[in-house]
């Protein structure tokens, strides 16, 4: 073991010396197999291992196979993913989803055994000249829209740019493209963060902090720890979100690079380094020269807003806007670049998509707000709202949700697991709110769920799916959950 991590610091870029390099890939999912491949080529001998046995016919099977081809040997079951191999292991790469305290996993580090995420890997692997630089956004909400907002607005200038890390393509495909980029913006979570260790981004933002995924983490301040990752060795500018002090924190410990800059990101006024709203102009006092006597001018509201008759952006898609311009103007994009990236961006599906007006009340799917911190930003968007809430919780406190939005509530219609910790909230903070629990579990759920609100709904309300939890209670994800709701406001319209 002796000169391995002295090795593995040489390994830097894609022509590196990676041949003989002794590698466990943990997990066959997208990013192992995308791990596996890449050093594959680069002669490494690679042992993959996996708890599922691959079914016949799946997409798994056929990822085995190739890699079976291309020489890795391959090991599943239990006993596979319990400890280190009895051969010398130089590295793991391991999938995002694997804690630390996984058996194999505590078991590399009690060795001295390195452990790499994908994300790591992906770093390393770029080539020694011309790599494309890293935009990186992570934060507990917003980090997906933000990404592809910063996007739209990289290729507005021009530029060869794409999504990668936790939103689409894989980061190990982008670097290996034989068509270079020249920018990624690049979406980490905050375990792809636990398990990186040398990415130096261009720039970089953490969008806000919130409880999630504390029992990943083992607590709230590694949490932060891990998101606070992100801002490590950024070369421009770390952007921070001024209404969350925590963000700015994170900035304020991170180790940069000479010359790096802290840019804050504002719905209010901006201030000096900072990009803000100025009425409704979205405003850059970061990136002009003449920053402390004027503002660049980088879009308006009406930029954000899906069509003329669509209703104004909710002050979380702004926020997300203000990061992602941000992050552009650090690259060198200039303000009608970002303007157009305004433009050009379509919002993902599930993600306060306006799903029309039916009896004067309008329907709104948001089913992407799996946690309180999410749903606590949609329902501020809306000033009278029939709340579609519940799911698993995984631990989650909805006390502060509740009472922050108690005086915007018509009414509640509750569904999922965790129904009853969320009923018991209203009853504490919003007792005067109608509630009524669905407790069905079937397809009808959701006609059950759209009926009650309609009868609690009035003219000119908001009936408002932001479930503050997960959903595979009920449904396979987020998307499908937002799909049944959907389908139930149709069939209502059909029935109009």
């Amino acid at each position: 073991m002796s000169g391995v991590p002295d090795r593995l610091a040489t390994l830097t870029h894609r022509d590196a010396d990676w041949a003989g390099l002794r590698v466990v890939v943990a997990g066959l999912g997208v990013s192992g197999f995308a791990a596996a491949d890449a050093l594959l080529e680069r002669g490494a001998h690679v042992v993959v291992v996996d708890a599922a046995e691959p079914a016949a016919g799946s997409v798994m099977a056929e990822r085995a196979r190739i890699l079976d081809i291309l020489g890795a040997a391959l090991r599943h079951g239990d006993e596979a993913v319990s400890h280190l191999p009895d051969e010398p292991v130089d590295l793991v790469v391991t999938s995002p989803g694997w804690r630390p305290d996984q058996p194999l996993l505590a078991a590399a580090a009690a060795a001295g055994v390195a452990v790499w995420g994908e994300v790591e890997l992906a770093w390393r692997m770029r080539p020694r000249e011309g790599a494309a630089p890293w935009l990186t956004v992570t934060g507990t909400n917003g980090k997906t829209t933000t990404v592809q907002m910063l996007t739209a607005m990289l290729r507005a200038a021009g530029l060869r740019a794409c999504s990668a890390g936790n939103v689409g393509t894989p980061l190990l495909e982008v670097v290996m493209d034989p068509q270079p980029y020249d920018v990624v913006a690049v979406e980490l979570s905050s375990f792809q963060l636990h398990w990186s260790h040398s990415i130096a981004p261009r720039a970089s933002a953490c969008l806000n902090i919130a409880p999630d995924h504390v029992d990943w983490h083992g607590s709230l301040a590694e949490y932060a720890r891990a998101k606070g990752r992100v801002y490590t060795n950024t070369e421009v500018a770390c952007v921070y979100n001024v209404q969350d002090e925590a963000t700015m924190h994170l900035v304020e410990d991170a180790d940069v690079q000479e010359g790096c800059r802290a840019v804050g990101f504002t719905l209010g006024v901006p201030g000096l380094s900072q990009v803000g709203l100025v009425d409704d102009v979205l405003a850059d006092r970061a990136f002009v020269d003449e920053r402390r006597t004027s503002a660049a001018e980088l879009g308006t509201l009406e930029d954000l807003r899906a069509g003329p008759d669509a209703p104004a952006p909710a002050p979380h898609l702004v926020a997300n806007a203000l990061a992602a311009a941000a992050l552009a103007r650090a690259h060198g994009v200039p303000p009608a670049a970002v303007r157009q990236g305004l433009r050009d961006f379509v919002p993902e599906p599930h993600r306060i998509a306006d799903l029309g007006t039916v009896a004067g009340i309008r329907w709104v799917d948001d089913s992407k707000a799996t946690n309180p911190h999410a749903a606590a930003a949609s329902l501020t968007a809306f000033e009278h709202v029939v709340w579609v809430a519940g799911g698993l919780l995984k631990g989650a406190d909805v006390d502060e949700l509740v009472a922050g939005a108690a005086s915007r509530l018509r009414g509640v219609v509750l569904l999922g697991a965790d129904r009853a910790a969320i009923a018991e909230a209203l009853a504490r903070h919003a007792p005067d709110v109608p509630v009524v629990e669905v407790g069905r579990t079937d397809t009808g759920a959701m006609d059950a769920v759209v009926e009650h609100a309609l009868g609690m709904a009035r003219e000119g309300d908001v009936v408002l799916l932001a479930p503050a939890a997960a959903s595979m209670d009920m449904f396979a994800n987020y998307g499908a959950r937002g799909d049944a709701f959907a389908a139930a406001v149709r069939r209502l319209t059909d029935q109009g």
